[in-house]
């Protein structure tokens, strides 16, 4: 299973059509992405822009199916009316790379480092050594 992040972003005055048209799919949209391999599929917006998190069995091959699937070519139509760039399905889109994750176990606390400065109650108050 792959997790995609995507960037997308509304053409301005277009939040509340896309918000409205995105309350529900057409069923055979949700079919067609069910069959492409698509798991989940959520959306964030913040004004402008939207966020999305594609859960799916493989994104190269999902994009290869969808491209010319008589459900999507309307529906990107449709979204190709909202967005600042519509997406036509033509490149090799591999979304937004991932930067950081929390990890599954959590990280030990490292080590403190030697300090050449004295800790403590007898350590100088000016923080140097003696």
């Amino acid at each position: 299973m792959e997790t995609i992040a995507l960037h997308t972003r509304l053409a301005p005055g277009k939040e509340a059509d896309y918000d409205r048209i995105h309350a529900v799919i057409p069923p055979e949209l949700d079919a067609a992405l069910r069959e492409a391999g698509v798991l989940d599929w959520r959306i964030w917006r913040s004004g402008l822009d939207l966020f999305h998190v594609v859960d799916c069995e493989d994104y190269a091959a999902m994009r290869a199916f969808l491209r010319e699937h008589p459900a999507n070519i309307p529906w990107q139509a449709r979204m190709g009316e909202l967005l600042d760039v519509p997406d036509d399905y033509s490149g090799g889109d591999s979304g937004i790379p991932q930067v950081w994750q929390l990890p599954a176990e959590p990280v030990e606390p490292a080590a403190p480092a030697a300090s050449a400065a004295p800790v403590g109650p007898d350590a100088p108050a000016d923080g140097s050594a003696r």
